[in-house]
């Protein structure tokens, strides 16, 4: 999960060493942007890439957007390639995963727009329904902060488990009071848990992986995350001092066109769900 696809290696040494140039000096930026080359936004292949490329190729050169989409298989690289400025922008994540993200990292990234929210899903290829899982089950989870304690929600709301009260997006399954079916969990990196189908009874996949690997979230997920009210939504995001690049304007007022919104809902029939 921590490699990145259709990435240079001259970016990354390129990458590793602005970086390196940044932790010794005082966080703040040292410099203007360059706003008159192409606008480079690192992604997730599924379903932020395509959501781009889409974009790209039907929607940039109209509104004067020079646009490149660089894929990336982990949630770490493009919040460090964006701190460093490999990359202009990303499109990858939610509130809750960045705001974890920039205060362990000390990374300063912020939202731009958001697109859309990709619910989380529980599935498995032993049972049918959530209530069929067997005292003592295995249930894999990420292993990521945000995104373990999401899994646990989305299982303490279909009343699989209780957590205690009052707990946030730090949940681990030590905070688990109620556990009426015994349930033990294998924390996996995010990107693994579809493959971790065949050796877990059940497993909590993030949409992204679950489309990725095959799944169809609004059909195959035995619970799906509810859309209401979700503070999950995934958004355009840059680092701090370039919300006002004319290139990032362009790209988050084509992130939420009517154009788009057709396109997520045609292509993905329920599986991500515009937020705009």
């Amino acid at each position: 999960m921590r490699n990145t696809a259709k990435l240079t290696t001259a970016v990354l040494a390129a990458g590793a060493l602005t970086l390196g140039l940044s932790a010794c000096g005082s966080g703040k930026d040292s410099g203007s942007t360059d706003t008159s080359g192409p606008l480079i936004v690192a992604a997730s292949p599924t379903p932020h890439a395509e959501i781009l490329n889409f974009v790209s190729k039907n929607l940039a050169k109209k509104a004067g957007l020079d646009l490149q989409v660089k894929e990336f298989t982990d949630y770490i690289t493009p919040n460090t390639a964006t701190e460093d400025g490999s990359v202009g922008a990303n499109y990858f994540q939610n509130q809750p995963y960045l705001d974890d993200f920039n205060k362990k990292r000390g990374t300063h990234i912020v939202p731009v727009v958001t697109v859309h929210l990709e619910p989380l899903g529980l599935y498995s290829h032993k049972v049918k329904k959530a209530d069929d899982l067997k005292s003592g089950a295995t249930v894999a989870v990420p292993n990521d902060a945000v995104n373990e304690a999401r899994a646990l929600k989305l299982l303490a709301s279909n009343k699989l488990i209780t957590l205690k009260d009052g707990v946030g997006s730090e949940a681990t399954p030590a905070d688990i009071t109620k556990n009426p079916k015994n349930l033990k969990f294998k924390e996996v990196e995010a990107a693994q848990t579809p493959r971790s189908l065949d050796d877990v009874d059940a497993a909590v996949v993030n949409g992204n992986y679950a489309i990725s690997s095959g799944l169809k979230p609004a059909k195959d997920a035995i619970v799906l995350e509810s859309a209401k009210n979700s503070p999950y939504g995934n958004f355009l995001a840059v680092k701090k001092g370039n919300e006002n690049d004319p290139r990032v304007k362009k790209l988050a007022k084509l992130l939420t066109s009517p154009e788009v919104k057709k396109f997520i809902q045609d292509k993905y029939q329920g599986s991500v769900i515009p937020s705009f």
